[in-house]
């Protein structure tokens, strides 16, 4: 990935500089392995220099656990002097942040080798590297995520959450009534907000629907021919959430399992394949019948399992799994069936695509989505068959057989033969390393039901 030549992004910055100059401050964004955006802000004066040079940030930043700690078992902290890299603007990202009280703008940025390559540890660059295999092949990738999330109070209950209070009847909901329009009612003015901050940011968010827990909402991004700028979309709608959330006095959360007895929340993508002429490879009348789609299936299905550490990241991502809430624990597909990891919507012959649903809201999108894409391309040119397309409840008819814990999952990832080819093993190396540290400290730690449990009674 060349760096854009230098005028270009220049006249990107000076035409933002003209339109909007109320702008004070220039937040320089960069997603670290666990989507966290991280990175410094800039004043106006020298947004023209960052363009022209870039921005040093460490190596490091890449090797962050989720306390932003540096694993130093990555080999990118102590071992390298904790050096640095440069930072160029992605183009095309510069928009304001309509949540700040001084204005206020932001920028994706990537970072590269001083020399100028793409710097590998970058997510954003792991994803890159697997959509060039669609480039070799003249195919292009459409998607577009599905993201769920809870608005909860700012004051929690003993460290945990609660529902925040309606501003519209002063109540706590305890509603769960999937798609219900009043619950949207009682949280309207923030939940308008995120859909006119995401339009001014230019992110294609296009509808909010209530889901099936107290003040637990998702967010549909419509699709985008750039798998890459898809994962953009979804990364800076998590920001912008988070910000519009916390201005009308409310916290959010995308954590997988926030509530031991509610829905989890998910991170759904919709893939579909465009060739060369423009026409989705998947558009069938029948889709059993679609061979390109088979394939693309039965290689999502049969590298999911090595898949999961990135599509469920965190030790508390596996609790979301449960028939109850729609969660898929299985390698599955079905037409129309909501029940299977893998679903394929049927409405209309053109509009056939893959909604692979195991993600949680907790899960890094360029990595998700470079997971999902490398199974895809090994089904494609390995002519990879899946099994039957399930009909039913399909918790009915297969066995939990996936990953139901972070340590087993970064085994299967470590092990992944598949996955190498697609995913640079440093960097597999480096998330393993990562997640196995925060492994190891959530491993020796004790919790409150362990003292309830054995304080007294052993």
């Amino acid at each position: 990935m060349s760096v854009p030549p230098r005028a270009v992004q220049l006249n990107e910055a000076n035409a933002f500089l003209k339109k909007h100059p109320e702008v004070l401050f220039v937040d320089l964004l960069i997603a670290d392995m666990n989507g966290v955006v991280r990175g410094k802000r800039i004043e106006r004066a020298s947004l023209h220099k960052v363009y022209e040079r870039g921005i040093n940030l460490p190596a490091s930043l890449f090797a962050l656990d989720i306390n932003g700690s540096t694993v130093e078992s990555t080999g990118l902290g102590l071992d390298i002097g904790d050096a640095d890299r440069v930072c160029f603007p992605i183009p095309n990202t510069l928009s304001n942040e309509p949540w700040q009280k001084r204005p206020t703008a932001q920028l994706l940025m990537t970072m590269h080798e001083m020399e100028g390559e793409p710097f590998f540890a970058d997510p954003r660059e792991v994803l890159r590297q697997v959509v060039t295999k669609f480039d070799e092949l003249g195919l292009t990738i459409c998607a577009a995520f599905e993201i769920e999330f809870y608005l909860i109070d700012q004051a929690n209950v003993n460290g945990r959450p609660q529902p925040p209070l309606s501003p519209l009847s002063g109540k706590r909901p305890q509603s769960t009534q999937v798609y219900l329009i009043d619950d949207l009612d009682e949280y309207a003015e923030c939940l308008q907000d995120i859909l006119e901050g995401a339009k001014e940011q230019g992110i294609p968010a296009d509808a909010i629907v209530k889901e099936s827990a107290p003040a637990q909402f998702e967010v549909n991004l419509h699709h985008v021919a750039d798998p890459i700028k898809a994962c953009d979309h979804a990364l800076l709608l998590k920001r912008l959430i988070k910000n519009i959330a916390y201005d009308h006095e409310m916290d959010t959360t995308f954590m997988a399992k926030p509530y031991p007895n509610q829905a989890g929340n998910g991170l759904h993508v919709h893939i579909s394949i465009l060739d060369k002429q423009g026409n989705n490879i998947f558009a069938s009348d029948d889709p059993e019948q679609n061979d390109a789609l088979r394939h693309a299936i039965g290689g999502i299905l049969e590298t999911m399992p090595a898949s999961m550490a990135f599509l469920c990241p965190n030790v508390n991502s596996y609790r979301r799994f449960g028939a109850q809430f729609y969660v898929p624990n299985s390698p599955c597909w079905g037409i129309d069936n909501r029940t299977v990891a893998l679903r394929v919507p049927n409405d209309t012959a053109d509009a056939v695509r893959i909604e692979h649903r195991v993600a949680g809201a907790d899960a890094n999108p360029y990595l998700l989505m470079s997971a999902v894409l490398a199974g895809v391309h090994h089904g494609l040119t390995n002519k990879i068959e899946p099994s039957a397309p399930v009909e039913g409840n399909s918790y009915e008819q297969n066995e939990q057989s996936l990953p139901n814990n972070l340590r087993d999952a970064l085994r299967e990832l470590d092990d992944s033969e598949i996955l190498a080819r697609y995913i640079d093993p440093k960097y597999i190396d480096i998330f393993v390393a990562c997640k196995e540290s925060e492994l190891a400290e959530f491993e020796n730690s004790i919790s409150d039901l362990e003292y309830n449990w054995y304080l007294h009674t052993v």
